[in-house]
């Protein structure tokens, strides 16, 4: 068990495991974008961090098939921040939220060191998508291309520069067939620690292994921050979920079937 897990473990409430908590109707979910953690200024806007910060929690809601009403913002900004900055960085907020017809009710401000932010993202919801439901013989799959977001970090790293619709800056949502998907699909969540790590979730919470059909890099399924969604269904609705795919222009990969097996995960852990 890495530490962030044991962490997690310390907290007894059913309502844990997913990407939000289900209360009722509502869906809670909360994200943490931390400069130096998650990114650094000098790599993008302060227009942009707040884009991304608030789609990095949006797609919880949309992983588990929820409607984001409402926003609280927790901001903590350094004393060298000027007006403009400010400006840009409340811009971006209003404009991502605005998009998905999201009310930024409240929150917090403090003044700190560096620019950290966290939000907590509060949805409706009527038929959830959860972790839990997968069984042997299902079919899994990822939307998207995943492993761009770690070749674009790397080369931020390595002082180069990305273009500004790169998958770094601008995450793209699957809201639309997960909408229409969520009927047919036994589980699904985001993929934000890397394919194989969140394969890792899903077979604790559900007890299986799983099967690959071809050898996929390192590099694309290691990948952190894809915010693409990993979906599983029965193979029975193979068609329908291919249809609703190609409805919803949605690039769909299946790569593996559920089996009894233990599962190891072999990527290094993104957060301890």
């Amino acid at each position: 068990m890495n530490l962030e897990n044991y962490f997690i473990k310390q907290f007894k409430s059913m309502k844990i495991g997913d990407d939000g908590a289900i209360v009722g109707n509502s869906i809670y979910s909360k994200d943490a974008f931390f400069e130096n953690v998650h990114f650094k200024l000098k790599w993008i806007t302060y227009y942009q961090v707040a884009q991304k910060a608030m789609m990095v929690n949006i797609s919880d809601a949309v992983a588990m098939n929820a409607k984001p009403k409402y926003a609280l913002l927790s901001v903590a900004m350094p004393k060298t921040i000027t007006k403009a900055q400010m400006s840009d960085l409340a811009l971006g907020f209003k404009e991502t939220a605005n998009k998905f017809g999201i009310e930024i009710i409240g929150g917090d401000t403090i003044s700190n060191t560096k620019l950290d932010i966290t939000i907590t993202i509060i949805s409706d919801v009527k038929k959830p998508l959860l972790r839990k439901g997968l069984k042997v013989g299902h079919l899994l799959a990822f939307t998207g291309k995943l492993g761009q977001s770690a070749k674009e970090l790397k080369k931020l790293m390595n002082l180069g520069r990305i273009h500004t619709k790169s998958k770094f800056v601008n995450i793209t949502l699957r809201d639309k067939f997960i909408a229409n998907t969520t009927k047919i699909l036994s589980s699904g969540m985001d993929i934000s620690d890397g394919l194989l790590s969140d394969l890792d979730k899903l077979a604790s919470i559900n007890k299986v292994g799983f099967k690959f059909y071809s050898k996929m890099s390192q590099s694309s399924t290691c990948s952190g921050e894809e915010y693409e969604m990993l979906i599983s269904f029965d193979k029975r609705q193979r068609k329908a979920v291919l249809r609703q795919a190609k409805k919803t222009r949605t690039p769909i990969t299946i790569f593996a079937s559920t089996c009894r097996a233990k599962y190891v995960n072999k990527c290094k852990a993104h957060h301890f």
